[in-house]
């Protein structure tokens, strides 16, 4: 530890990638300055992060690279940002590092910060059960506490002898068990009465790129069986909004939508989700979905090589079974998405059944995340909770 005296505030290192880790960054620094009002946090932050209090010596949004081979390209730039993070950062002399998803970046960090005796903390599982599970070894190593947000990832660290701690995800306390459609719809200016379809074609330049056009010719052929449905379509940001409108969505009456994934999901009747966060956002909102994902070619034979689960989309992956339409690569074509999209609309009864399912597991994920995780970081620092900034 670094601290230099009883009366230093305490001080953490934050390193987050991306809209999803930016979100649990500022629900963990909310929590850690509850318990130790005071509290300072410097590193990688996206505008949430940054508006909870957190100096940012880069942006969430430079980690956001996707796939296997993809980060390649971006392997000089983020060794140059991550050299300039250990200097900074060791200059600065935090009591812990918490890296916030992002293993893939966050991992190298850590193992860096614990040589220079940090007390280090992967926020946020890497999918170790899933796959490259030889990892678990450096993860031990250089992680003295992994925060998990699934309830089935401790049991697998224990058989490896690294701590780990389930607590939960944030989103589950944010978002209420009654997804509240009608002002949702009321909210977006929508009809009440109408069938509505959201589409979220990811966050990543990447995902865009790849989903963009099969999701709008779902929507086409979806409009062309039931011109009723209203699709609305949340984007990340001004990039992925240029990005989906070039594939004609606002020509097509596709509503598009800056930010307000959480409300469009709650208006919505059924989504086409592309994998990843956003899949448990829609699960928490109570939104039928389904899911795809369309890698880079050489990416998804490597995720096809290694991957050792039956399912790739969380709602499955916590339910232990099919319980929503997966697509990957090939697969991911309109006409199929938009049938599996018809039929989620069409069997009243299995969305009633689906609905419940979701809210058991989001009972069964709402365990004060972010409180749990903070207590779980402080444990590991004797006095923190007590640090103040000196008068």
């Amino acid at each position: 530890m670094t601290l230099r005296g009883p009366m230093r505030a305490l001080r953490v290192a934050l390193v987050a990638g991306e809209t999803s880790g930016d979100q649990l960054g500022q629900a963990l620094i909310t929590a850690l300055r509850e318990r130790a009002p005071g509290a300072q946090f410097c590193g990688v932050a996206g505008p949430l992060m940054q508006a909870a209090g957190c100096e940012a010596l880069a942006a969430a949004d430079e980690l956001a690279v996707m796939g296997f081979v993809e980060p390649l390209a971006h392997l000089p730039r983020l060794w140059r940002l991550r050299r300039m993070l250990l200097r900074r950062l060791l200059q600065w002399q935090p009591d812990v590092f918490v890296g916030i998803d992002a293993p893939g970046f966050n991992l190298g960090l850590a193992a860096q910060f614990k040589a220079a005796g940090v007390k280090t903390v992967q926020y946020v599982s890497p999918q170790v059960w899933a796959w490259r599970q030889g990892r678990v070894r450096t993860i031990a190593r250089d992680c003295d506490l992994v925060l998990c947000l699934l309830p089935f990832e401790p049991a697998f660290y224990a058989a490896h002898a690294v701590k780990a701690l389930f607590v939960g995800h944030p989103l589950a306390d944010q978002i209420p068990l009654d997804s509240g459609q009608v002002a949702a719809r009321l909210e977006l200016g929508l009809d009440p009465g109408a069938r509505v379809v959201a589409l979220l074609p990811g966050s990543r330049r990447g995902e865009v790129q790849r989903l963009g056009a099969p999701y709008m010719q779902a929507a086409q052929w979806l409009q062309s069986r039931r011109p009723d449905v209203q699709f609305v379509a949340p984007m990340a940001s001004a990039a992925a909004r240029a990005l989906f409108d070039a594939h004609g969505a606002a020509a097509a009456g596709i509503r598009l939508l800056d930010g307000q994934a959480r409300t469009a999901l709650q208006a919505a009747d059924a989504a086409l989700v592309t994998s990843g966060t956003a899949t448990l956002e829609a699960l928490l909102c109570g939104c039928p979905m389904v899911v795809a994902y369309k890698a880079a070619p050489l990416s998804a034979l490597l995720v096809r090589a290694l991957i050792r689960v039956p399912y790739f989309s969380l709602p499955n992956l916590l339910a232990g079974e099919r319980l929503v339409p997966e697509f990957f690569q090939q697969q991911v074509r309109g006409a199929a998405l938009g049938a599996a999209l018809l039929a989620e609309l069409e069997d009243a009864p299995r969305s009633d059944q689906l609905r419940a399912r979701f809210r058991a597991i989001h009972a069964t994920l709402a365990q004060g995340g972010a409180g749990r995780a903070a207590e779980g970081i402080l444990q590991l620092l004797p006095g923190a909770g007590t640090l103040q900034v000196p008068a």
